[in-house]
């Protein structure tokens, strides 16, 4: 059993470094979907995730299209300030795909609209000067949701 963390368009190393490393401690898969905003090379990038990059089960996409195609019967839940339900209302499946935009701008606008009824959404503040949280932060809130429901496999 693996849950799958899906990094579309990802521009900021840092975030990506903190991601991967949340994956490699936690037994969970990471997807780059490009473009990326920076070289998997890059040394910030690896700065952020340390020595957990030898861990990391990583797969790397050529374009959005070419991801959705390839895992088209896997469950997906994508993660937008505008979705339509709490992230802690879902029921996590095994092996489920948590789809989460790049920095700036998030996930494609119809992307969203396509999978309306997958979107989860983290509870925020009506403050319109917060945008939405960090990326790395989100992630991580929304993979320990799905792991604690899974009741954390494989991990002690």
């Amino acid at each position: 059993m693996t849950l799958h963390i899906v990094l579309v368009e990802p521009e900021i190393p840092p975030n990506t470094g903190n991601i991967a490393r949340s994956c490699a401690a936690t037994g969970t898969k990471l997807h780059l979907v490009k473009p990326l905003g920076f070289s998997i090379d890059d040394k910030t990038l690896k700065r952020a995730g340390l020595d957990y990059w030898p861990f990391v089960d990583l797969e790397v996409h050529e374009s959005l299209e070419e991801f959705l195609i390839e895992y088209k019967d896997m469950p997906m839940y994508f993660a937008t300030t505008k979705g339509i339900r709490s992230y802690s209302e879902i029921i996590y499946e095994e092996n489920a795909m948590l789809v989460f935009g790049k920095e700036t701008a998030g996930l494609p606008r119809g992307l969203i609209e396509e999978n309306k009824d997958r979107t989860i959404r983290i509870p925020m503040g009506k403050d319109t000067r917060l945008r939405s949280l960090n990326l790395s932060n989100s992630v991580n809130i929304v993979l320990f949701e799905a792991l604690r429901q899974l009741e954390f496999p494989g991990l002690e």
